[in-house]
């Protein structure tokens, strides 16, 4: 019997709830938690939040959601669609439960510019800086997640912050033993909906209490994910996700060394969507218009292979839908606390991280040579390897006897990551007034990014989803591949903080600074064909000479490595005007380097052309706001104001699976955001959030000798040059606002929650075409919880979600870009609705 089957039987129509253990801690490492203020303490001892959502008193503007909060949404569902909630925040979720992946932007900056970290250490792609959503803890293991709108800490390893940090927090072990189980059933109801897209999902938590005299306490936990695709009869997700933590105590002073471990399989097509661009703008006319039926009858076209016929590639498996996303992911981060003496405390946290992924994706491979005009593979001549996009291998691939036909392969972007980190700070205590403390920071990650080409079975499913466990070969023996590079990404930083309280701890004041040293090490095995070719054409090194002979523009395979250090300082202050009412503001010089798609590209160029070292970015943050916190308000609003010089902004394209970076020069971006958090009386919850961004590219960007094709107000010409006409356009991608709220009651056993957020138009592209602006929308969503506590069952209830009540058709995420006048968009999430079933003891 399949896990779907067992799982159906088990609830019937019942789903998971959620359980915490701990209380938050808001910084990223456990160092800068200690040093801010905001130290891990022991539960019970302090909780601030209100409704599950709190704003720390530090001179940066921070926003927490905590464990009440994260309960009430739809089981496992990912974290950054609650962190929704944050004002600021804007994330476009790809399906209902979570496992699909988003997008998401901070203050207008986009995810690539946002450091997530879980426990301290980074989660963003070394490479690229790219998160993926899809990939992040079980929301039943999360103490907290915390927003940090616009800057970092200073012992952060992070090579692209710019915009933030969201920093998620699992729980600590309890001191009893206890266990909870959870299984969960869901279904989208939208309207136009064809049949049934289930979802299932079994979870299990296990908490060992303490079981040696020294107090030693664990955890251990799993989940398995099953579901459908939304919008599509095709494909799904299955995923299944392992976690841990041991956690030791040292002596009775807070001291202690702590083990946690993640893995996490997703094995998942993409979502398809049906929307797209016309003379009328988008082309979502009804809710019946985002579900579709991909195959009606025979699956797909096939070519059976004929001896001495040139066969056709079979269109099985080209649909976008067929793609596969696979991913092992994990972890193993170590906390810990030392009091060397009792004004000296040294934290030191290593961590180690592995990453295999591709994007999936098929090609067509060639069974002769490039320029082999008689198609006689290998013997004939021609090159064989990778070259234009295209494959030739040499053989005879679809076993028919000639080297005559073109044949569908799986042909994706593999990445392996392999990295290790460590963040140590060591903090003196002045006095009871005065603190400061010195981090050092190192993170080395290997990045391996390869496009091994596998076999498809005749109806397009790939024997392997990771090709490159057996990639298919070319006739000399040499691995057919869409690209071949490596580099290493290493991170020295040294930092400093000081903290001083003043006027009886009314007035904080912070200041610090970082020195990162940013050192990439590339490594290009293909041929750079153009300006920009990242990926290049990779041929066997025995036909280098041929190859240059037929391209001699090309540039030949090589390394070089990169270096960027820049001094950053910050600065905040919080003060106190009377217990409950507070004003901080703070400032931070910022850094991004470029990533390593911009890094390859620049390859083409000789070391001394000024296009071969792309400028990092960098940017000036300010913040001012006031608080206002009593026992039932949490209250925070904030102005801001960000700087930035060779704004890169990136985009990613599904269609190529890689990432397009414009440079935007110099832009201004400002805004306001803020929260109330209120609890009139205990049952009653109210929370109400918004923020307003408005960005400003300063100048026109430059585009090239001429304005080609582009629409007419896209772009002008100036002394022989062609000028993008960006210049006091705002950035693309961001909501100009949102609004939203939340408000919960508690009814006897029922507690009855229902949540709004408004998210306002987005451009396209830096032109702001109004035309193809993507428009705002809003979504509510419902959930009900029924206690069990009445039937002797105190820690078990059931709790209904509907995700989107009043279904909503909407653009969520769209890959937009300089001058996009089209693209591929995904929908937003679909009403659906899960039950929920909860036991623990």
């Amino acid at each position: 019997m399949n896990f779907q089957s067992v799982l159906k039987t088990a609830t019937s129509t019942l789903a998971v709830g959620t359980v915490f253990l701990a209380v938050p801690a808001f910084a990223q490492s456990t160092g800068s938690a200690e040093f801010e203020g905001d130290a891990i303490v022991v539960s019970g001892v302090r909780e601030t939040a209100i409704g599950g959502i709190d704003v720390p008193e530090t001179p940066k503007a921070k926003v927490a959601i905590t464990k009440e909060l994260i309960s009430h949404q739809t089981a496992g569902q990912t974290i950054n669609e609650t962190l929704n909630l944050v004002p600021g925040v804007s994330f476009t979720n790809n399906d209902p439960w979570g496992s699909l992946g988003g997008s998401f932007t901070v203050r207008g900056f986009s995810s690539d510019r946002i450091s997530q970290t879980v426990d301290g250490i980074p989660l963003n792609d070394s490479g690229n800086y790219a998160l993926y959503t899809n990939q992040m803890l079980d929301p039943e293991i999360i103490e907290s997640a915390t927003v940090s709108l616009g800057s970092t800490d200073v012992d952060s390893p992070t090579a692209s912050a710019a915009g933030g940090t969201i920093n998620i927090r699992s729980i600590d072990p309890s001191d009893d033993f206890g266990v909870l189980t959870s299984l969960t059933y869901g279904n989208v109801i939208a309207r136009g909906h064809p049949g049934d897209r289930m979802m299932y999902r079994g979870f299990i938590l296990v908490n060992t209490g303490e079981f040696t005299a020294a107090g030693t306490k664990a955890w251990f936990s799993a989940s398995k994910t099953e579901n459908d695709s939304t919008f599509s009869n095709y494909g799904g997700v299955d995923k299944q996700q392992y976690n841990g933590k041991i956690y030791q105590p040292i002596g009775d002073n807070g001291d202690f060394i702590s083990v946690a471990g993640h893995y996490n399989e997703n094995r998942n097509n993409f979502n398809g969507s049906p929307a797209s661009l016309n003379a009328d703008g988008w082309s979502i006319q009804s809710p019946s218009d985002r579900f579709y039926t991909l195959y009606d009858g025979t699956p797909c076209t096939t070519d059976t292979p004929e001896p001495g016929e040139p066969d056709s590639p079979n269109s099985c498996g080209a649909p976008f839908e067929r793609r596969y996303n696979p991913s092992n992911t994990g972890n193993i981060r170590v906390a810990s606390r030392f009091t060397l003496m009792d004004n000296l405390i040294l934290n030191v946290e290593p961590y180690y991280q592995y990453v295999k992924a591709n994007g999936g994706g098929t090609g067509t491979a060639y069974e002769y040579g490039n320029g082999d005009a008689d198609k006689n593979g290998a013997n004939g001549g021609g090159l064989l390897g990778q070259i234009g996009g295209r494959y030739y291998a040499g053989i005879d691939l679809n076993g028919d006897g000639d080297l005559l036909d073109s044949v569908r392969v799986l042909a994706p972007s593999q990445t392996q990551t392999d990295r290790i980190g460590v963040i140590a700070n060591l903090a003196y205590d002045i006095n009871d007034q005065n603190r400061v403390r010195i981090s050092y920071t190192f993170d080395r990650a290997r990045h391996r990014q390869s496009g091994q080409i596998g076999y498809l079975k005749t109806n397009g499913e790939p024997y392997d989803v990771f090709p490159v466990n057996d990639p298919i070969l070319t006739a000399d023996g040499f691995v057919l591949n869409k690209r071949d590079r490596k580099s290493i990404a290493m991170l020295n930083q040294v930092s400093g903080e000081y903290r001083g309280s003043f006027m009886d701890d009314s007035l904080v004041v912070l200041i610090g600074a970082r020195v990162p040293f940013f050192q990439r090490e590339l490594n290009q095995y293909c041929f750079s064909a153009y300006p920009g070719d990242g990926y290049g054409n990779c041929i066997a090194s025995s036909d280098t000479a041929a190859y240059l002979a037929a391209y001699p523009d090309s540039v030949a395979p090589t390394s070089r490595t990169y270096n960027y250090s820049k001094f950053l300082p910050s600065a905040g202050i919080t003060y106190k005007f009377t217990p409950e009412a507070s004003m901080f503001v703070s400032y931070a010089k910022n850094l991004s380097v470029p990533g390593t798609d911009d890094l390859y590209g620049a390859l083409y160029f000789a070391k001394s052309d000024p296009a071969a070292k792309p400028s990092p970015e960098t940017s000036d943050s300010f913040d001012i706001g006031i608080r206002y916190q009593t026992g039932n308000v949490q209250a925070q609003i904030a102005g801001w104001y960000n700087t930035y010089q060779n704004r890169l902004a990136s985009s990613y394209f599904a269609e190529c699976d890689c990432s397009i970076t414009t440079n935007l020069g110099k832009v201004e971006k400002y805004g306001v955001d803020g929260s109330v958090s209120w609890r009139p009386i205990d049952p009653i919850l109210v929370y109400v959030f918004g923020s307003a961004l408005k960005s400003k590219i300063k100048n026109d960007v430059l585009y090239g000798t001429d304005c080609g094709s582009l629409p007419d107000g896209y772009c002008h010409i100036s002394d022989g040059l062609a000028y993008v006409n960006t210049a006091g356009k705002r950035e693309r991608g961001a909501p100009i606002y949102t609004l939203g709220g939340r408000i919960q009651g508690t009814i006897g056993s029922f507690d009855i929650g229902a949540q709004v957020k408004r998210t306002g138009k987005r451009y396209l592209n830096d032109v702001n075409d109004e035309t193809i602006a993507l428009p705002g929308y809003t979504v509510v969503d419902l959930d009900v919880r029924f206690s069990l506590e009445k039937a002797g069952l105190d820690k078990s209830y059931l709790q209904l979600n509907i995700t989107n009540l009043f279904d909503e058709v909407y653009i969520g995420s769209a890959s937009g870009g300089l001058t996009t006048t089209s693209s591929y968009v995904n929908i937003g999430a679909p009403r659906a609705i899960s039950a929920s079933f909860i036991m623990g003891f």
